[in-house]
């Protein structure tokens, strides 16, 4: 598997509100512009992003994730599978498809594929 980069990182806390002020007036992190998920996100100036989302409660009590950059979800996917990793089903947003995975230290990871424009619409 050929890892490009890391794209996102982001941490579940019981105090989201206070971290995403944090965030945000200390550490002076940008809010991601028309984002209207479950996380506060942030986006960097390397295009890179971070969010501060509640506890997560479907990861295995995991408090953090990090999203790495692969070319093509779909293959990564069946490569971590074929290596004995268990892989959710891929999602998607705007601008990414993305599945998330545990690794074997127990914590949550994802792959994240960069869409094109065109592509972003799964209509299309």
């Amino acid at each position: 598997m050929e890892i490009l980069g890391l794209v996102f990182a982001g941490t579940a806390t019981d105090r989201r509100a206070v971290m995403s002020h944090f965030v945000e007036h200390t550490l002076g992190f940008r809010r991601a512009a028309g984002y209207d998920g479950d996380a506060s996100m942030f986006e960097l100036p390397d295009g890179s992003r971070f969010a501060v989302h509640d506890e997560y409660e479907d990861h295995h009590g995991t408090t953090r994730t990090i999203g790495f950059l692969v070319a093509d979800v779909d293959l990564a996917s069946r490569e971590l599978a074929a290596a004995g990793i268990a892989v959710d089903d891929p999602e998607q947003n705007e601008l990414h498809r993305y599945v998330h995975f545990t690794a074997p230290d127990g914590e949550l990871y994802e792959l994240v594929e960069v869409l094109r424009p065109e592509s972003a619409d799964p209509t299309s």
